[in-house]
């Protein structure tokens, strides 16, 4: 979720998706379905079971943010929207497995989104 729940994915959610399948590819798990709504975004990853969900989200978010911020000019907009911190994110996030529930229900469902 985007900090404050501002609507940042319709203007960000390319460049959010390519970010976030470099550090998948960089950190050695897959994303396997991914869409965005206009505050939030809906992922399905497979991560090898020394990985802890955590840490992937904490990758995610951090290096998201701080890469977001260096492309393209973005800090202009960015320091805009968030006066003096460099954040994009909020510091919570929802995650469950797909234990009862089949790998093509969970990506027709995120497809769904946005």
């Amino acid at each position: 979720v985007c900090k404050y729940r501002k609507k940042l994915l319709v203007i960000f959610e390319k460049e959010i998706k390519q970010i976030f399948l470099d550090i998948a590819k960089e950190n050695g798990f897959g994303i396997i379905e991914m869409e965005a709504d206009k505050d939030h975004i809906h992922l399905l990853i497979e991560y090898n079971p020394n990985q802890s969900i955590l840490e992937i989200v904490r990758l995610l978010k951090q290096i998201s943010t701080y890469r977001i911020w260096r492309e393209n000019g973005n800090d202009n907009y960015l320091s805009r929207e968030f006066w003096k911190e460099k954040t994009f994110w909020s510091d919570g996030y929802f995650a469950c497995s797909i234990g009862n529930v089949s790998r093509e229900a969970i990506e027709k469902y995120i497809q769904e989104q946005g």
